[in-house]
């Protein structure tokens, strides 16, 4: 009897001294109530028309999704800023008779990150994803929104782990 109230007492010391809050998304404790997510400029040489609002769009979505931060429009606790700095498309590979059997469309977003509670975590740095298609589509209507969102769901994640996950 004394053997399992030992044994019981173990594992209930077991349970409460674990590694401290866990959650799905990998974040520890936020010190941040709310964050704000500032417009994100085109600045690439070459332009698709509205990418910048869908971009800024994600990186919101993304936060709010995976935190318990609230938007707001200025003054958050946590800001981000920047702005799109290229958007590339290039042949990655080639027929025997010279043309394009793959493309890559690659896209970079210059990251200004602010924590207003923790200078420490203050970042400025580009963060750079691709998309490959064949060389004989364009780069339209449904073919570009699947490439934005492969593209843009990876950098928003990178930049998500960057800033709150310290990945």
């Amino acid at each position: 009897m004394k053997n399992i109230k030992f044994i019981l007492l173990l594992i209930i010391a077991a349970t409460f001294n674990s590694c401290g809050p866990y959650n799905f998304t990998g974040t520890g404790k936020i010190d941040a109530k709310t964050f704000q997510v500032n417009y994100f400029q085109n600045n690439a040489e070459l332009i698709e028309p509205g990418i910048e609002r869908t971009f800024t769009l994600e990186l919101q979505d993304i936060i709010q999704n995976q935190t318990n931060l609230n938007l707001v429009n200025s003054g958050g606790d946590l800001m981000y800023e920047g702005e799109i700095t290229e958007y590339r498309i290039t042949p990655m590979t080639a027929t025997a008779d010279q043309r394009a059997a793959q493309n890559r469309l690659t896209i970079k977003v210059m990251v200004r990150f602010t924590n207003k509670n923790k200078e420490a975590d203050d970042f400025e740095k580009p963060f750079t994803f691709f998309y490959d298609y064949a060389g004989d589509s364009q780069l339209v209507g449904g073919k570009l929104t699947e490439a934005l969102d492969v593209i843009f769901e990876r950098i928003t994640q990178d930049i998500f782990n960057e800033s709150l996950a310290k990945w």
